[in-house]
């Protein structure tokens, strides 16, 4: 799994936070910060101190941070395929070891150096005030961790379960919609009622072989090509839809069955309501780090259809834009000019070869 968008689900499954990340790192800076301020303001006695024993605590704290998202930038993928119980127990140790390594060097240099004034306690109290101020500091934060990895589980699972649900009711919508089609050419042209359901075999086939949330953008046109070839078996030259998706990269990642039902849209509420039918225009560019991919059809004025699949599949694309990229997705329509479009923009996230 090393495409992006899978290397985003890893990383909401996974136990423990990428230390290598700059969020991360910063998060832990800020937080040892404010450790120091806290044992600082605890141990202060005198007035007037208080920025020296800061400077003192926090130069011993940050050491200590910024070495322990070192080396658990380093053993995060080793922790992780030990499971999750193990995983935090030897980060737990790990750190502590490193706590206590630490604090020796600090003991070593100060006596080296012969600056008493920086450490007023004695060998082993330093030690093992250290120790225990680790302790509880390492032991609160891997708790911190292991109930933030618990709550990233279960909206992971509950995102998944309803992606699961959302495509469940695609399927049938475009099944239901082929089926009309095979039955209406079974009475005016039973071969091409039979290269249908050749067709339609194909598309199942294609929509039900992968069990991943998402596809590669050169499946997704696939699967669209195939339908259009069933609905242009049934509307002949009513029927024409142009690709200028030539700028598109084709391993770039889209959620399953995203592309079929807008050009099912597409024909089922524009083109087939106009007497000489019309083109369906799907277009796409890439912007940046992003995808944009258009769907335009004309609109025949005055005529809607009754029902309301259109509505319905573009609710279902929107839900599932927003539980795959949140924010950084969008579904947006314009329906003026007698002309109805869809654009979908979403980040490129693309699959490896």
């Amino acid at each position: 799994m090393t495409a992006a968008s899978e290397s985003n689900h890893e990383a909401a499954q996974a136990f423990l936070p990428d230390f290598c990340a700059a969020r991360t790192l910063f998060v832990v800076v800020l937080v040892a910060e404010l450790v120091a301020i806290v044992l600082t303001l605890a141990a202060l006695q005198a007035e007037g101190e208080f920025l020296i024993e800061l400077s003192k605590t926090s130069f011993f704290v940050l050491w200590l941070a910024l070495l322990g998202s070192a080396v658990m930038c380093g053993l995060r993928n080793t922790l992780e395929r030990t499971g999750k119980t193990r995983a935090f127990v030897i980060s737990f140790f790990v750190l502590e070891l490193l706590s206590l390594v630490l604090t020796e060097v600090s003991w070593q240099l100060v006596r080296f150096f012969g600056s008493s004034t920086i450490i007023n306690d004695t060998h082993t109290t330093f030690l093992m005030r250290t120790f225990a101020i680790s302790s509880i500091v390492i032991a609160l934060a891997m708790r911190y961790l292991y109930v933030s990895s618990e709550w990233r589980r279960s909206i992971v699972l509950e995102a998944q379960s309803r992606i699961s649900a959302l495509q469940a009711l695609i399927r049938p919508h475009f099944l239901f919609n082929s089926m009309n089609t095979i039955a209406s050419l079974t009475r005016s042209n039973p071969p091409q009622a039979e290269e249908a359901v050749e067709d339609l075999s194909d598309l199942l086939r294609a929509t039900m072989s992968s069990p991943k949330d998402r596809s590669s953008l050169k499946q997704e046109l696939e699967i669209a090509a195939i339908y259009q070839r069933i609905e242009k078996l049934r509307l002949g030259e009513r029927l024409d839809v142009r690709w200028d998706i030539g700028q598109l990269p084709m391993r770039a990642r889209i959620p399953n069955l995203t592309i079929q039902p807008l050009l099912e849209n597409a024909i089922y509420h524009g083109i087939e309501l106009l007497p000489d039918g019309g083109e369906v225009l799907v277009s796409g560019k890439r912007d940046g780090e992003y995808l944009e991919i258009c769907m335009t059809n004309p609109v025949a004025e005055g005529k809607k259809r009754g029902k309301t699949g259109n509505n319905m599949a573009l609710a279902n694309i929107r839900q599932r834009f927003e539980l795959a990229y949140g924010n950084r997705g969008s579904v947006n329509v314009d329906n003026s000019n007698n002309h109805y479009t869809v654009t979908l923009r979403f980040p490129i996230e693309e699959a490896a070869t």
